[in-house]
């Protein structure tokens, strides 16, 4: 074949997402109403009943090409976090800002920094825009700041730090996650992935950081990530947003499509974002269903990371095998060998009963490579 593409092209890790339920009724001949999945951190609980009935209205009106500027969710946005329009920019899901993020501040030979067991988009993206890649060790599988803050260089152009981690779902503090924010240079985008923000009980508001007028310092250099994906439950529309000082903003605004947020995604978006009712019964359920997964793996004996996300990540000692036999019982998990966790799984809070269903799959299995070791 004469014509090639882009030689580096050839080693760039390709991403795995949690394989869809009709995909493995069909491969296995399963039931589809009896498959679970538990491997993507959706919401199980669906989206903002808000959103369900505005997309009601707006589907008769997709013939249309939707507001390329987003105007009504903009405002919306920029009013809940106390920003200007123009601090807010949005994306085909908070992944599409990530490779933004490449288009706009990285060149080949610039370096950006992540943390060892971090998402594995932000390694792809650099990658993708031939960045040399520095990885930190972490530190009880969460992020190690001292020795992150130690690999910043003249080179470095991009940061990347999610709060809560995926998928360890480990935390820092909000003092921790401030002090750090404050002190990566100037010359540094910071971006701090808030996916699983809706999860914590105490977020830091890291929107002072960047809003207008505020009293504390600002951060010219920070980028804050959100998604409507994980709490909110529109996984399927696929829209975030990133929130930052005008210049940056600007920058990302100029790289991106032009209709990259469709129209559905846009209304749904804008009913969801204050549906507080909506966002507090996921927060609590969620947190019940996590201490049940954590009570049913500590009474099988499995190690875990403590989480604070909508999901938990196991040791399991084959991964790999583990989920391919749960698979072939109708339960979807996330194998963590292409995380650098071979023996490791992790699993989406589901519903109560989708919860229990893993636990007892989980507890029937004993395929050659699984090593059941007591929780410390």
């Amino acid at each position: 074949m004469k014509l090639r593409a882009n030689q580096y092209l050839c080693d760039l890790p390709v991403y795995q997402p949690g394989r869809p339920i009709e995909e493995v009724a069909r491969e296995l001949g399963l039931d589809a109403s009896r498959i679970i999945k538990l491997a993507s951190n959706e919401n199980p609980h669906g989206p903002s009943p808000r959103a369900i009935e505005v997309m009601k209205n707006v589907v008769p009106g997709v013939h249309r090409y939707p507001d390329g500027t987003s105007f009504h969710l903009r405002k919306a946005v920029a009013r809940k976090h106390g920003l200007d329009p123009e601090q807010i920019v949005f994306g085909n899901g908070s992944n599409e800002l990530i490779e933004l993020v490449g288009h706009a501040f990285l060149k080949p030979g610039d370096e950006m920094i992540i943390s060892q067991y971090a998402f594995a988009i932000y390694e792809i993206v650099g990658r993708l825009f031939q960045a040399k890649i520095v990885e930190v060790p972490a530190k009880n599988y969460g992020h190690d700041f001292e020795r992150m803050l130690d690999a910043v260089g003249p080179s470095t152009r991009v940061m990347f730090v999610a709060n809560p981690n995926n998928p360890t779902g480990t935390v820092s503090s909000a003092e921790r996650l401030q002090e750090l924010i404050l002190a990566v240079p100037e010359h540094v985008l910071l971006v701090v992935d808030e996916a699983y923000q809706d999860f914590l009980e105490k977020p830091l508001d890291s929107a002072a950081l960047i809003r207008p007028g505020q009293k504390k310092p600002g951060r010219d250099n920070l980028l804050i990530l959100r998604t409507f994906s994980k709490a909110h439950g529109l996984a399927g529309l696929r829209i975030g947003y990133g929130l930052a000082r005008p210049p940056v903003a600007a920058a990302l605004e100029r790289v991106r499509q032009p209709f990259n947020a469709n129209a559905v995604a846009q209304a749904a978006a804008e009913a969801a974002l204050n549906d507080n009712a909506h966002i507090r019964k996921t927060f609590i359920l969620n947190a019940e269903g996590r201490a049940r997964l954590e009570e049913g793996l500590h009474r099988l004996g499995f190690d875990f990371v403590p989480s604070f996300g909508n999901f938990v990540l196991l040791n399991v000692g084959g991964g790999q095998a583990v989920f391919d036999c749960l698979l072939r019982r109708g339960v979807i998990v996330r194998p963590m060998g292409g995380y650098k966790l071979p023996g490791f799984i992790r699993v989406s809070v589901g519903t109560a009963a989708e919860n229990e269903r893993f636990i007892a799959e989980l507890s029937k299995l004993n395929p050659p490579s699984m090593q059941k070791k007591k929780n410390t």
